[in-house]
């Protein structure tokens, strides 16, 4: 089997569409999970790598033995790059473009957990603990991404113990996530799940703007905030419209300006608030 995949993927590799000059890394597919290219690591990977958190404080050394286990991978658009449940084979650090980590429902509802930007690390977890995928991912847009098979990755930890402090501290600051999560899914109404997904969003990829507002780009769809924040997009669009009337947001083209005061006391309240004057209110977007 291990030589049939093997195989399969050098005959992809041959492929005239493929970009001129692209090295092929031909190696055993136990390592790698199922792809459309694959090319051998590059100066811009060991770059990303040396600025993940997952290895900060690593040495030169350290960075460039990690560097030497990946293998460069690309996606199209909408590819599935592993499903919830199959086996942890590695771990991807995005370059370019966008993976998006879900969870679907047996009713077809999506919940989406993450959506990993450039210089972010997926799979992670699998990898340390042998164990499944803990969710589905797939590429929103085109998408580079270095992969790390898992049976390397783990031998280089056990040789090179300075890796393991900076991991275990990010997959507790990523727990720390996941229960800010939860608790925003189970106690809170949707005004508040919303205004913190807001809030995260412009402490994740904003700027501080001279009157103390963040902005960032929101390119993200209305659906996938929706899908955040467990909710319809009819019900985020009309709330997105309140705060906007209550002067906790300012909407211009793809840019979102966030008044963090103003959004901070809607993340922590826990009643509905009333409904906005002259326009459509908290409540009424409820619905």
């Amino acid at each position: 089997m291990i030589l049939w995949k093997s195989w399969r993927y050098y005959e992809d590799a041959k492929q005239p569409d493929l970009p001129s000059g692209l090295d092929i890394a031909i190696i055993p597919a136990i390592f790698m999970p199922q792809i459309g290219i694959v090319a051998s690591m590059s100066v811009p990977l060991r770059n990303a790598i040396s600025r993940l958190d997952l290895f900060a404080g690593a040495s030169p050394e350290d960075i460039d033995a990690v560097a030497n286990l990946a293998v460069e991978q690309r996606f199209r658009d909408g590819e599935s790059i592993f499903s919830r449940g199959a086996p942890g084979e590695g771990m991807l650090i995005v370059l370019q473009g966008t993976i998006r980590l879900s969870i679907v429902s047996v009713e077809g509802r999506e919940l989406i957990l993450r959506e990993a930007a450039p210089g972010d690390v997926i799979g992670e977890i699998a990898v340390l603990d042998s164990g499944r995928r803990t969710a589905d991912a797939a590429a929103v847009g085109p998408v580079v991404a270095g992969f790390i098979a898992q049976a390397s990755f783990v031998r280089l930890l056990a040789t090179r113990p300075a890796l393991q402090m900076p991991i275990l501290q990010v997959l507790c600051a990523r727990l720390r996530d996941t229960t800010d999560q939860l608790e925003s899914i189970a106690l809170y109404p949707l005004e508040a799940r919303l205004a913190r997904f807001l809030l995260w969003h412009v402490k994740r990829y904003g700027r501080t703007r001279a009157d103390g507002a963040r902005s960032a780009p929101l390119t993200i769809s209305q659906s996938a905030i929706a899908s955040f924040v467990g909710a319809s997009r009819p019900k985020v669009n009309r709330l997105l419209a309140a705060f906007e009337e209550r002067g906790a947001i300012e909407r211009r083209g793809a840019i979102v300006h966030c008044h963090v005061s103003a959004l901070t006391q809607l993340a922590q309240a826990e009643t509905v608030p009333g409904e906005v004057h002259g326009g459509a209110g908290l409540d009424a977007a409820r619905g």
